[in-house]
């Protein structure tokens, strides 16, 4: 397989792609880097679920009124469907050893794909400033008392927050850009060896809460406090709200899946996503639940609870734990899509390292402090809706490669400007894919407006569309754009496979 899976990348330098399409972090990967075996894609799941937003979903849903086990059921339910997406998707990254920028453009065209990577890259950009903001409010919280009520604690009203905020954010900041400097290997090396760090530390707080509580009697006995017509009309959008948590990863899932050794290694290592998600929002759940009984009442942030608990040796583990959760979920999640997007759209001036430095600039830039002080519920309901709108990206792209190329792609086309090219459609952009991705949003955002409250009233038929927003866009702009690549196709038969493609799967 490896052997097999270097022939495209080794032939890649026998003709000339043009400069403006391509450099190092560009090219396909060569056997020598595809070192990701299906552990590593594993513990890139569980750093990636293991952190502070993921602690919250179960138990947001049973503060709604669903009973724990249907809390949990809904986020296991949530990630079986999108471990679709991420493993078709996935496909093309190990097969071709290309990055989700690079798989864009033969669906999008040369030039079109800038704005399905760019897409993706502003959210990311938009999520990494607000993960780093938790990473160093876990600091914060986490400090002596005598010095968080020292006058460096003080609100300074031009820079909105205080100088100790702000310099335990950058703190966080810097120790993420450490990581992030080292490349996709530095992250390789993370991700492998956090994950049992995080499963040790995840186990421990649940016996904690197991002793300190009893037992979780108290969480077992949480039933529903729906009637069957109120949990289905609170289950669909939870389902759209919780694929949409992940909803970015199945979109760039190649930029990991071009380093796998095989397609085993890739299905494998992806496969656990929704035992893992299941199991951490478990612990999440029963962890919180239990803090009714030990404390008298409910807290739900993992840092404010051990806060709580206190003591030197926890506060060690608290500040380990939380800052690698946050860590291995924000760098792998939120800096690779936007560093590539940044090398697609200049590769003469831009390399993953610096694509990733300036991902950590702009997440200064969001002043996530601002966002969430001024409306959390807004920021979150923003960066989720923005997300379920990636739907129809992930539609085409899917589309396009299975139904369109039936899997079969021309490494040289996707890196030639020549108006002969397979991928270069009208002037470098494929219009069917355009008209798609706009149809497939359009019917999306007057739910969108209604929700951040712009909007006061809608049809019921655009809120059933938005409680169901990544469904509708990513089957309707997938449908709308084999429907129109059929009628709009050359007569010439789709491109045959291409000399430079390895022999096997």
């Amino acid at each position: 397989m490896a052997s097999s899976q270097s022939t495209p990348s080794s032939k890649f330098d026998e003709f000339e792609p043009h400069p403006s399409l391509t450099n190092d972090d560009l090219k396909p990967t060569t056997s020598h880097q595809r070192t990701f075996t299906w552990w590593e894609m594993a513990s890139l799941w569980i750093g990636l679920v293991v952190g502070v937003p993921s602690y919250y979903l179960a138990g947001s849903l049973v503060d709604l009124g669903m009973a724990w086990w249907q809390g949990i059921a809904t986020v296991v339910t949530a990630n079986i469907i999108l471990l679709i997406p991420l493993v078709l998707t996935g496909h093309p990254g190990t097969r071709y050893g290309i990055s989700f920028p690079v798989l864009a453009r033969s669906s999008f065209g040369i030039r079109g794909a800038h704005i399905p990577t760019l897409l993706r890259a502003f959210v990311g950009c938009g999520w990494y400033g607000i993960e780093t903001w938790i990473g160093g409010e876990a600091i914060f919280l986490l400090l002596p008392k005598s010095i968080k009520e020292s006058t460096l604690s003080q609100l300074l009203p031009w820079l909105g927050t205080s100088p100790l905020e702000f310099a335990c954010f950058i703190a966080f900041w810097f120790a993420q850009l450490a990581i992030v400097w080292k490349g996709m290997e530095g992250i390789r090396q993370l991700e492998k060896y956090s994950a049992p760090i995080l499963i040790i530390l995840t186990s421990w707080f649940l016996i904690w809460a197991y002793v300190k509580a009893g037992g979780f009697g108290y969480m077992l006995s949480l039933s529903s406090r729906l009637s069957s017509s109120q949990f289905w009309s609170l289950f669909f959008p939870s389902l759209t709200a919780n694929i949409s948590f992940w909803a970015t990863l199945a979109l760039n899932i190649p930029d990991f899946t071009r380093y796998a050794r095989s397609q085993t290694d890739q299905v494998i290592g992806q496969a656990g996503l929704p035992i893992f998600m299941g199991a951490f929002t478990f612990v999440g759940l029963a962890v919180t639940c239990s803090t009714k009984v030990i404390f008298g009442r409910v807290i739900s942030s993992p840092i404010q609870l051990l806060g709580q608990i206190g003591g030197f040796s926890t506060i060690i583990l608290a500040i380990l734990g939380i800052s690698l959760a946050t860590i291995t979920t924000n760098i792998a999640a939120n800096v690779v899509a936007p560093a590539n997007a940044l090398v697609n759209l200049s590769p003469s001036n831009f390399t993953f390292r610096r694509g990733a430095i300036l991902t950590a600039l702009l997440g200064i830039v969001f002043q996530p402090w601002r966002l969430l002080r001024s409306s959390e519920s807004f920021v979150y309901t923003w960066l989720v809706g923005y997300s379920a709108l990636l739907g129809p990206i992930g539609g085409i792209i899917l589309t396009d490669y299975y139904l369109i190329h039936r899997t079969n792609l021309s490494i040289k086309d996707l890196y030639t400007l020549s108006p002969y090219g397979a991928y270069y459609y009208s002037g470098g952009y494929n219009l069917a894919a355009m008209a798609s991705l706009i149809a497939g949003i359009l019917p999306v955002v007057p739910g969108f407006l209604q929700n951040v409250g712009i909007l006061s009233s809608i049809p019921d038929s655009l809120v059933l569309i938005y409680n169901n927003a990544w469904f509708f866009s990513f089957f309707s702009a997938g449908f709308l754009y084999w429907l129109l690549s059929c009628l709009t196709r050359k007569q010439n038969r789709s491109p045959p496979i291409d000399p430079l493609l390895p022999s096997t799967n």
